[in-house]
């Protein structure tokens, strides 16, 4: 029984240091490029860009804050939310471990930023014509995928546990 938690555990370490380690590659070779031209403005094609920006705010550069309390506050907030995470990990089966487990990886890549750098490096310009989404990064992507499919789990696969009469 141990050797099969252990094992499960392990392989929940694995994704999340796996989905940390692809989110820090992206991260590192955006800041080579920048360091290396002094500004990243990458042109991919007409609906994506690579423009760096730093993000002291929470998601997608919202509730961006100037002081530095605020920014620790939040910072704060995430480390409980990242512990939170764990947890839930740990009590739950099937395919909502795993996107929760997509959510971690992100969080934790960004509050890596958050500590490391004190602010998030955010690239990722979708855009149709003169419409820009908010710009984001990897991390950004696998905790949308996760909380995207914790939502369409609840949904579709939802079951009642006790009937309402």
């Amino acid at each position: 029984m141990f050797k099969i938690k252990s094992k499960k555990i392990f392989l929940n370490l694995f994704f999340i240091a796996t989905i940390f380690a692809i989110d820090r590659i992206f991260k590192i070779y955006i800041l080579n490029i920048d360091e290396l031209k002094e500004g990243v403005d990458i042109y991919i094609n007409q609906y994506l860009n690579f423009y760096l920006i730093w993000n002291k705010g929470v998601a997608f550069g919202i509730f961006s804050f100037d002081q530095n309390y605020l920014y620790h506050l939040v910072s704060f907030i995430i480390c409980i939310i990242c512990i939170v995470l764990i947890i839930m990990i740990t009590k739950s089966n099937k395919m909502k471990k795993y996107y929760l487990i997509l959510i971690l990886g992100g969080a934790l890549g960004n509050l890596f930023d958050r500590f490391y750098y004190s602010a998030v490096p955010d690239f990722i310009d979708l855009h149709i014509k003169d419409f820009h989404w908010f710009i984001f990064n990897v991390a950004d992507i696998f905790i949308t995928i996760g909380v995207i499919c914790l939502i369409l789990d609840e949904i579709f696969f939802y079951k009642k546990t006790d009937e309402i009469n």
